[in-house]
């Protein structure tokens, strides 16, 4: 794998891990219209690294108040903010896992890699964030998040798993339509990548470490680096301009290109 390659999908991974267009699918069609060879399983993981070094970064005092709650978790007592923060991510995340790990014995995980689904997927759900959006109240905010909501988001979140789908996205769909803010629904949205990219990652990894070299290493670090700035910008510039903007240009971007896949496709 080339060094231009490396660097263009660390920077398409990190620009587009939170924002809601779908990183999976923009890295399934990179090779695909392009031509470039796919990144494989250890240029994966190491994106996914760095994207989760930024967006633990970015979220650093949520994500304090739920380790500080972990050992009180453990202890099964939910009586403290962190400790039900702890305990609702992970209730949000059992979805994803379960679902993930079914698409991945049935082998329709790779079925699901292609060009038209990914157009498909990028013209309706971007359609569906922006129902949300726009129909959805701004009168609930991150404190205000429940079990129930942990569970209808993590439903939604299992849905990403279809490329194209775009996990930020459907999650911050799920938000908005409970009624969070915008900002707020991002704020979940992103705190619930944490322990879904732990557990992606983690299961990626294991396929990559019997095969490690000393090249392999060099390329993945220089991936991680730069999927964590590209990720950290993208995060920034996303969460300040929901303060005054919708999420109506992601979902325009969003049509547009679903658009043009399905011509490419059945034109």
């Amino acid at each position: 794998m080339t060094l231009f390659n490396i660097l263009l999908v660390a920077i398409i991974q990190g620009l587009t891990e939170f924002l809601p267009v779908s990183s999976s699918g923009h890295l399934i069609l990179l090779p695909n219209l392009t031509g470039l060879d796919d990144q494989g399983l250890t240029i994966d993981v190491a994106t996914h690294v760095g994207t989760l070094f930024a967006v633990i970064l970015y979220f650093w005092s949520d994500v304090k108040q739920a380790l500080g709650g972990i050992p009180r978790l453990l202890r099964g007592k939910i009586d403290t903010p962190g400790a039900r923060l702890a305990f609702l991510l992970i209730v949000a995340t059992v979805p994803v896992i379960l679902v993930g790990l079914v698409l991945k014995v049935t082998g329709l995980a790779d079925a699901m890699r292609s060009t038209a689904v990914i157009g498909w997927t990028m013209l309706i759900f971007g359609l569906v964030l922006y129902w949300a959006d726009q129909k959805g109240e701004q009168t609930r905010h991150s404190a205000d998040w429940t079990l129930r909501d942990a569970i209808i988001m993590g439903l939604w979140q299992a849905v990403a798993l279809i490329p194209g789908t775009s996990r930020s996205g459907i999650t911050i769909t799920g938000a908005r339509q409970l009624g969070y803010a915008r900002e707020d629904a991002a704020r979940l949205a992103m705190l619930m990548s944490i322990p879904t990219i732990i557990a992606s990652g983690t299961l990626l990894g294991i396929d990559v470490v019997s095969h490690a070299n000393w090249a392999m290493a060099r390329d993945a670090s220089i991936a991680a680096a730069l999927a964590f700035a590209a990720a950290l910008l993208a995060l920034s510039l996303m969460m300040r301009l929901l303060r005054s903007v919708s999420f109506t240009p992601y979902v325009i971007y969003r049509v547009m290109l679903g658009l043009g896949l399905l011509a490419m496709t059945y034109l």
